[in-house]
């Protein structure tokens, strides 16, 4: 009798334990998992200079610095620790060349200071056409109040459609992360729209799905989360001063990047832009993902000027982009600095309380993927 039940009762033991090792790992194994991971540090933006985001504004006017009434020959810092431009902990410039992570970009199934009280404008019906060298685009949305303007364009590229929202802050820290359910953790998920609808974002963008990885340094909104580091990985830095660069993954610590004034640390890569120049060949690629896919990624054309893109892909309307492409489109825009983020099925543009762009990991069914996180302004 014993033997005829004995496979049942090895399964039941085999699935119990299963059980059992994931409850543990995702709960209990993890011991950085935090709950309401919504803390900032703004702190470090405490000696940082704002810049005018009115790009009609005549260069002779006053910053929106509201603690400075000096005149445009004022010393102004670039370090969030020191005036000084040549401090050893200061920011590296560097031509990075990184190994990247055999991770699969295209199939893993992987109270802020900044509110404002002024008057906003919204539009996401604008039918202006935008160009850029040989490319032109639609614009099909935009946002202003006093520190936040964006312009959603549309483009087709390499028969894919392409959204790119050109973004001016004010300040570094209204570029913000946010992690899916508020919670710090492996096997935490939800969709880029819930967890940008849940933090008040006015435009989001899947993050670099971080909970998929056992390593990379993370930092959010200048909190350190893992001091993990990862020598394969290109690391994306996003300075408090409206800067951003890109460094190897196990260039520096977690602790250092915060004394450097880092405020947002990303690490998914590749690297496809540094000092202007494309950092991918044609053969480049994330791990085994096709050479054609969703992608999502982030840029900085200048201080506090950024740019969000995210291409469609895997269906019959939009092939999707190589690597290569997407870096080339992107020095187009006059991108100086660009980052792969996580790309494929997680690749979600969010504006304005809706998906603009047509996110599919199959390309038989358009709809979102669940990540661990988003890039979001707010």
């Amino acid at each position: 009798m014993f033997k005829k039940h004995l496979f049942k009762i090895c399964a039941y033991l085999v699935l119990t334990g299963f059980t059992i090792y994931a409850l543990l790992d995702t709960f209990v194994i993890q011991d950085v998992y935090m709950s309401d991971a919504t803390y900032m540090n703004t702190s470090m933006f405490d000696n940082v200079t704002t810049t005018d985001t009115d790009s009609s504004s005549d260069t002779d006017e006053d910053t929106t610095d509201t603690d400075s009434t000096s005149d445009t020959d004022s010393d102004t810092t670039t370090d969030t620790d020191s005036d000084s431009t040549s401090d050893s902990d200061s920011k590296s410039s560097k031509n990075h060349h990184g190994h990247h992570k055999s991770s699969d970009d295209s199939d893993s199934d992987t109270d802020s200071d900044s509110d404002t009280t002024s008057d906003t404008t919204s539009d996401t019906t604008s039918t202006d056409t935008t160009s850029t060298d040989d490319l032109e685009g639609e614009v099909i949305g935009t946002y202003s109040d006093d520190n936040i303007e964006i312009t959603i364009t549309q483009y087709t590229y390499c028969d894919t459609q392409v959204y790119v929202a050109d973004v001016q802050v004010s300040s570094a820290e209204y570029l913000k992360s946010a992690f899916a359910n508020d919670t710090y953790g492996k096997n935490v998920t939800d969709y880029t729209s819930s967890i940008a609808s849940d933090n008040g974002a006015i435009l989001a963008i899947n993050g670099d799905y971080y909970g998929a990885q056992e390593s990379g340094i993370v930092i959010r909104n200048g909190v350190i989360y893992r001091d993990e580091a990862d020598a394969d990985t290109d690391l994306l830095l996003i300075y408090a001063d409206g800067t951003m660069e890109v460094i190897g993954g196990d260039e520096k610590t977690a602790e250092e990047l915060i004394e450097m004034g880092v405020w947002q640390a990303y690490s998914f890569g590749p690297s496809l832009i540094e000092n202007g120049e494309v950092t991918v060949t044609t053969s480049s690629e994330v791990g085994k993902a096709m050479a054609s896919n969703p992608r999502t990624a982030i840029g900085l054309i200048d201080t506090n000027h950024y740019v969000f893109v995210v291409s469609d892909g895997r269906t019959d309307e939009s092939e999707g982009l190589s690597l290569y492409e997407l870096a080339t489109f992107m020095e187009s825009l006059g991108v100086t600095t660009a980052y792969n983020l996580d790309g494929g099925g997680s690749s979600t543009m969010y504006f304005n309380g809706e998906v603009i762009n047509n996110p599919t990991t199959t390309g038989n069914t358009i709809e979102e993927r669940k990540v661990s996180d988003i890039v979001y302004i707010g």
